[in-house]
């Protein structure tokens, strides 16, 4: 039976509790985004040397990739604490107040999907990010009045898969904006190999590549193949993951050469047969395929259009050359016609 959340990015329960023993510890042992790190470690080596807090940082980029664990890392590094907290969570003022006044000298305060955090604590948090101050009103009706209280500085870290939903007042008060994109193969077969090695994993190196050519470009789908890899290697072989085994488990995982599951070949099908090729809204599209436009724009889009199948416009969703060849069709004209309006 095909697991259909197998390459979803979104962090599963087994993927929060195996990404802590996975999870890197410094700079040094991050595998990927150079030039991320690379900029890390200058900004991180400043603020040791002022012996003054980190600006703030925002992580953006799609889900999967490393955020959460460069936020832990940037913390580390700092030799600080970390308070870690997520957007859809921080519903009320008072949340966000009980955590900032306890946050120590120079802490790292982390907020996963901080483009989901009601407006009323966003506009709370101006004043803590600018001037490390909060007010908390006392008292209700006529006899109300406010007090300001002192923070220390610290560091907000803010991770976000949808950076075009942050309002500008809070943008502008980051001063670190890092974007984190897709891994390359080489770089997935790195981590996997030193996944492989803390998990007590024996797996080969051409069956490393195959799991790495076929994760999507990200480390979370990554481990977690291999993790299936290596039940189907316990239970059908030796316990050895050898280029065999990693081939039958994806197979059987319905993972095909290209990286595509099962939703991303129905989004396809159901673009070019059922609509032509495009273009068409997102809703509609989530409606025809009984899932929900948020999965389809967050989880499964992003790789479909680094891909090349598919491309978003202000008309909605249109198929790509790329698509027709992928499902053995010829384009209809009219989604050559769209095609050439769109280049």
């Amino acid at each position: 039976m095909i697991e259909s959340n197998l390459t979803a990015p979104e962090p599963t329960e087994e993927d929060i509790v195996a990404e802590k023993s996975l999870r890197p510890s410094r700079l040094s042992e991050f595998i990927g985004q150079e030039e991320v790190v690379a900029n890390l470690q200058v900004y991180i080596e400043s603020a040791r040397r002022r012996n003054k807090n980190l600006d703030h940082v925002i992580l953006f980029g799609p889900p999967g990739l490393g955020k959460t664990t460069l936020a832990y890392i940037i913390a580390r590094e700092l030799n600080v604490n970390i308070k870690v907290s997520s957007g859809p969570v921080l519903d009320r003022p008072a949340d966000l107040a009980g955590i900032l006044t306890n946050l120590g000298e120079r802490d790292v305060f982390f907020v996963d999907e901080i483009h989901r955090m009601s407006s009323s604590v966003e506009e709370y948090l101006y004043s803590a990010m600018e001037d490390y101050r909060i007010d908390i009103m006392l008292d209700k009706g006529p006899n109300s009045r406010s007090i300001q209280l002192s923070l220390a500085p610290f560091t907000l870290i803010g991770a976000t898969t949808r950076m075009g939903n942050l309002t500008s007042p809070l943008l502008e008060r980051f001063g670190v904006l890092l974007r984190l994109d897709f891994y390359e193969s080489k770089e997935l077969k790195q981590i996997i190999t030193r996944s492989a090695e803390l998990m007590d994993i024996a797996i080969d190196s051409d069956a490393a590549d195959q799991i790495a050519q076929r994760s999507r470009g990200t480390p979370r789908i990554a481990n977690r193949i291999l993790r299936r890899s290596r039940d189907f290697a316990e239970v059908d072989g030796t316990g050895h993951l050898d280029l065999a085994v990693a081939k039958k488990a994806l197979k059987r995982l319905g993972i095909d050469e290209l990286g595509l599951d099962e939703m991303d070949r129905r989004i396809l099908n159901a673009l070019v047969k059922t609509f032509h090729g495009g273009p068409v809204g997102v809703e509609t599209l989530a409606v025809a395929l009984h899932e929900t436009s948020r999965t389809i724009e967050e989880v499964y889009e992003p790789f479909l259009i680094k891909a090349g199948f598919l491309q978003r416009t202000s008309r909605g969703r249109v198929a790509l050359e790329r698509t027709y060849t992928f499902l053995n069709m010829e384009p209809l004209p009219s989604s050559k016609l769209n095609q050439q309006r769109l280049f």
